[in-house]
């Protein structure tokens, strides 16, 4: 079988128009786009020009990659590959063959059934056989059902069970149906379709499981997402939320008795901590120094408690807190939120929980009991040394 360009014999070497041009249908253009016309009105060339095989109602025809590459120069490899793949969704094209990038051949027929047994080579023009059949595109029929070969598609190429292909089909009728428009390539639609409602429901289960191991607290939980979220919204500071992960965590993991939905007890514990403390700071922000007889408020208790930090824990500090900020004599605005780091920083001492922070030169090291030193109400406010 000769596979000599058949478009692009040689006019006249001076002539503005050297070789003889490639013919399309504008209407077809239109329908499936520039470059799928183009190239299956030149396929269509050689199924005029070659002899075909007539199998299952189809006339199929195997080209050579390389005719396709020397009559086309203006598409390599990769585009007829591409084009070929659009005019195959929009199942205007059947091909057996292997992608041309790794096949040197292409085997393909119009997806048109023939009467006659085969087609022979002829000289003259014809329209493309599947013009036809793309002006006769209709609406959708009520009993519509994808091909068995499209669902094969789907669940070896994409991994979608039958199954869910099937169930996607009542919704996908009614949908198309509602609109009334007019289509050639419903199974290409119907691919598109369950492809989009397979990602969201990937999506979803992806979302529930992720929600599922957030219900399970060990020593790496995090609050969600969402639930930071929900609390930056009301102006609560992501550095108090952060300081307040490790008690809610250590609390909750030595109980039995853990709460359905841990998030949502995560954004109520801060939000009833955040209160109490804000509380506290709008009255106690005039400097004075310690004296011997201080005592923290109740409220200091009330926001170590939602933080479970035992009362008479917090009582066994006060004696060495005083004694040592009385030597220092300095004044200080908030005793009570600093009593509070003091406190936080020795419970999560004496429970084993992490207390590393890095020096000046990157290096890991274990810091100090917070040594009641003089600083200002914003240190106080940012000092997370205890839960570092």
């Amino acid at each position: 079988m000769s596979w000599a360009p058949v478009y692009n014999t040689r006019m006249s070497e001076t002539s503005l128009l050297p070789e003889r041009q490639l013919a399309f249908s504008p209407s077809l253009a239109q329908t499936i786009g520039l470059e799928e016309a183009i190239l299956l009105h030149h396929l269509d060339g050689a199924l005029c020009h070659h002899q075909t095989q007539l199998r299952g109602g189809y006339a199929w025809l195997s080209i050579p990659r390389s005719w396709l590459l020397e009559t086309l120069p203006f598409w390599d490899t990769a585009d007829l590959q591409r084009i070929c793949h659009s005019l195959v969704d929009k199942g205007v094209l059947l091909v057996e063959s292997q992608p041309l990038q790794h096949s040197n051949t292409l085997l393909f027929a119009l997806n048109q059934r023939l009467a006659h047994t085969a087609r022979k080579p002829s000289t003259q023009p014809t329209p493309p056989a599947v013009e036809s059949r793309l002006r006769g595109a209709g609406t959708l029929p009520a009993l519509w059902s994808p091909s068995d070969d499209m669902l094969q598609l789907l669940t070896l190429n994409h991994g979608i069970p039958r199954q869910y292909c099937e169930q996607q089909l009542e919704d996908f009728v009614l949908y198309w149906r509602e609109r009334g428009e007019i289509s050639h390539a419903w199974e290409n639609k119907f691919r598109q379709h369950v492809l989009s409602r397979w990602r969201n429901h990937q999506q979803h289960e992806a979302e529930a499981f992720r929600q599922q191991q957030s219900d399970v607290i060990d020593a790496n939980w995090q609050p969600s997402h969402d639930a930071l979220e929900i609390l930056t919204r009301v102006d609560i500071s992501r550095q108090f939320i952060a300081d307040a992960i490790p008690e809610f965590v250590l609390y909750w993991g030595e109980r039995k008795d853990k709460p359905k939905a841990l998030n949502a007890s995560f954004v109520a514990h801060i939000k009833r901590q955040w209160a109490k403390f804000t509380a506290v700071m709008a009255n106690d922000t005039d400097p004075q120094p310690i004296s011997a007889n201080w005592q923290p408020r109740n409220d200091v208790y009330d926001i170590l408690g939602m933080s479970h930090i035992d009362a008479d824990f917090a009582r066994k500090q006060i004696a060495e807190f005083v004694m040592y900020w009385m030597e220092r004599g300095d004044a200080q605005s908030s005793w009570n939120t600093r009593f509070l780091q003091h406190v936080k920083y020795h419970w999560a001492k004496t429970h084993h929980m992490p207390i590393t922070g890095q020096d000046n030169g990157g290096q890991q090291t274990t810091r100090k009991a917070i040594s009641p030193r003089a600083r200002s109400l914003e240190q106080d406010l940012t000092d997370r040394s205890w839960a570092d």
